[in-house]
């Protein structure tokens, strides 16, 4: 008789462990539902916090900088060293803001995913009204390009083997001799003949160069395709 009540003692002990299993299972389930949105918030707030100050994704809209980058490629930006003070260099690709009269009007809105998407930096920007090219000249610089070149600066030749295969120097478009103000750049695409950059803007304000604060970035690396991975080294 001893022997059934303790037997039943101890299946009532084994229920209530069951039970209990069942319960703090079910917390579990609770918990990780009521996480999940600080969890996506704070990945949210990591991804802001990479485009701000770290990184961001640019997707390449033209054919402008063939054959270092072409159309839809995905490059990264590296935004943290300009908040050392890093200026831009000649040979560097970077991404700026449009000056003003560069590029023309957006005939597609961006969608709402696209825009949340951009905001935070999952994708590039759908709305930003950002250019790439390849700086040239800087702040105090001479820069000219006669007949069919080459490219000069203070009246050195500049070795340009990134220029696209089969365009002259100056792309049939001369110019010069440009003395590049401080706190300013000359920029061109590597497909010179393909690529509305600083020779066809001189009758703008800034005649044609870009302010330093307007630069985003240097374009770093190509991330996308994959099959297009590769660093964007400067060339000087």
């Amino acid at each position: 008789m001893e022997d059934l009540v303790a037997g039943a003692r101890s299946r009532s002990r084994d229920g209530e462990t069951d039970d209990e299993g069942a319960a703090g299972g079910r917390r579990k389930t609770r918990s990780l539902w009521k996480e999940l949105p600080i969890l996506l918030g704070v990945a949210l707030l990591l991804a802001l916090f990479i485009k701000t100050f770290l990184v961001q994704a640019f997707s390449i809209p033209s054919d402008s900088m063939q054959n270092t980058l072409q159309r839809g490629d995905r490059v990264l930006v590296d935004k943290l060293t300009p908040w050392f003070g890093s200026k831009p260099q000649r040979g560097e690709v970077v991404v700026f803001h449009d000056p003003g009269g560069w590029l023309p009007e957006k005939a597609e809105e961006p969608n709402a995913v696209q825009r949340v998407l951009g905001f935070v930096g999952l994708m590039p920007s759908a709305d930003e009204k950002n250019l790439i090219k390849r700086v040239i000249a800087v702040g105090g610089d001479t820069v000219e390009c006669s007949g069919n070149g080459p490219v000069k600066v203070n009246g050195k030749v500049m070795d340009e083997p990134f220029v696209h295969p089969g365009n002259t120097p100056c792309g049939d478009r001369p110019f010069g001799p440009v003395k590049v103000p401080k706190g300013k750049l000359w920029v061109m695409g590597d497909h010179r003949q393909n690529s509305s950059d600083s020779r066809y803007h001189q009758d703008l304000p800034g005649s044609g160069t870009i302010d330093e604060d307007q630069v985003i970035g240097r374009a770093i690396v190509i991330a996308w395709p994959v099959n297009r991975w590769a660093p964007l080294p400067v060339s000087r």
